[in-house]
């Protein structure tokens, strides 16, 4: 599994005296690397693709071991400075195994885009994890796939997981989904149209949150060569049976993770610091490298290079702002605002109440251990600095609420990460490349 990082129960976070400068690179991209492992196992038929950066971290593992109950070759190189996951599907069909018990841990995407996947496969296929992934919603993916005449069911009927997907009916044609509760929906079934036997038109009804995760999506298919057309702005066509040679040189190369490096960009601007994060850019797939954008308007400056981007700090002032498109970062934000002069409004978020945990009550409660006055509404808070004094932080098994919170203890004496250990889900090494900017390790 994920390397091994010997985190306490509990973890201190010193305090720095001075800004912090820099360059960090981190890890590859989750949302990318969950993206083109299943886009790799179903498109490599000719010869193996190579997926070259692969982030290492419990959401990309049990999407490798899942793949691997599937009948894909997988093989991973997790040892090499830029790890490497090879996928090779062969003339096996879609899905090689006609059955398979699958274990998704709390990895949103690997659920979601494996229920869809497992849909063009002809058998029968099970989906679970944690308990907290039982609790968060599929009913909408599930009632897109019986649209398209596949039978897929919550096996406590609470739209729910567990999910049981009986696969190999995909009958194509114009069906709706439903947006305004995670893109993933959209994108698992984007990632398995171009696959299925007919030709598909996806029709969002109501909002699309997140929608630069679903132009991730459209710009990865095209990428592997394969075609999908964005008819309007919710309505997509994908044509089936698309056949594929699969990459140019058989290699995907995954950018760093912008959702991770946002906490670098934060720590810049929360101690006056200027740090660099190499090998992301404006024209980057993700759309939460549009974080800086939300720096700058509280202040920062920033500098958009061609293969790079640096945030400086500076005297920062509260901003009233809408997140809905790079909604993995209002944590971080939130923290920010914390150091602002004036209060900070974040809106259209209420689909983050629906993650690992429910950010909005959680970073609500933490917030205001540490000292701020929080107001919390249904789609966002508006946070008060004031004066912070140091506390015990719950995490409540959520990475981004740990990777988060812990910047604060970067200003303010005597913060303390409970159960850092969580990060694991897609940043097993923060803590150490934090320290490394801090210039003195401690875990």
């Amino acid at each position: 599994m994920t390397q091994a990082v010997a985190y306490p129960e509990r973890l201190a976070i010193p305090p720095v005296p001075h800004p912090l400068v820099g360059s960090i690179r981190p890890p590859g991209s989750k949302s990318i690397s969950n993206r083109a492992l299943p886009l790799a196992a179903l498109s490599s038929v000719k010869r193996p693709v190579r997926v070259v950066g692969c982030l290492r971290s419990e959401d990309t593992e049990v999407m490798v071991e899942a793949l691997r109950q599937l009948g894909y070759a997988v093989q991973t190189d997790w040892d090499l400075p830029m790890p490497v996951v090879t996928v090779h599907r062969g003339q096996q069909p879609l899905v090689p195994a006609r059955s398979a018990e699958l274990f998704v841990a709390n990895s949103g995407t690997t659920m979601r885009f494996l229920t869809a996947l497992v849909s063009l496969g002809q058998g029968r296929y099970r989906l679970d994890g944690v308990p907290r992934m039982r609790e968060r919603p599929i009913g909408d993916l599930l009632e897109a796939l019986a649209s398209l005449g596949v039978r897929a069911v919550s096996e406590h009927g609470n739209d729910c997981p567990p999910v049981i997907v009986h696969g190999g009916t995909w009958r194509g044609g114009r069906i709706a989904v439903r947006g305004d509760v995670s893109s993933q929906f959209l994108s698992g079934l984007l990632l398995a149209a171009p696959f299925a036997p007919s030709t598909t038109t996806f029709e969002v009804q109501g909002s699309l949150v997140s929608r630069p995760y679903v132009d991730m999506t459209l710009r990865m298919l095209h990428i592997f060569h394969l075609r999908a057309t964005v008819v309007n702005d919710n309505t997509f066509l994908v044509p089936g049976d698309q056949a594929t040679d699969g990459l140019s040189g058989g290699e995907y190369r995954v950018e760093p993770d912008a959702s991770a490096a946002s906490y670098f960009f934060a720590a810049a601007a929360i101690t006056g610091g200027r740090i660099t994060v190499p090998g992301l850019a404006m024209h980057s797939l993700q759309g939460d490298v549009c974080f800086v954008d939300v720096l700058e308007r509280m202040g920062c400056v920033v500098t958009r290079g061609q293969d790079e981007l640096t945030v400086q700090g500076g005297p920062l002032k509260g901003i009233d702002v809408g997140m809905s498109d790079i909604s993995d970062t209002v944590m971080t934000l939130a923290v920010v605002a914390l150091f602002a002069e004036g209060p900070t409004t974040i809106r259209n978020v209420a689909h983050i109440r629906h993650k690992e945990t429910d950010r909005l009550a959680a970073l609500a409660n933490e917030l205001r251990r540490l000292g701020a006055t929080v107001e919390e509404f249904a789609d966002g808070l508006t946070i008060q600095p004031g004066p912070l004094h140091g506390a015990v932080l719950q995490t409540y098994k959520d990475h981004r609420m740990a990777m988060s919170l812990a910047l604060v203890g970067l200003r303010i004496p005597g913060v303390i990460i409970d159960d850092p250990g969580c990060v694991a889900k897609t940043y097993p090494m923060f803590f150490r490349d934090l320290d490394q900017l801090r210039g003195s390790p401690h875990c």
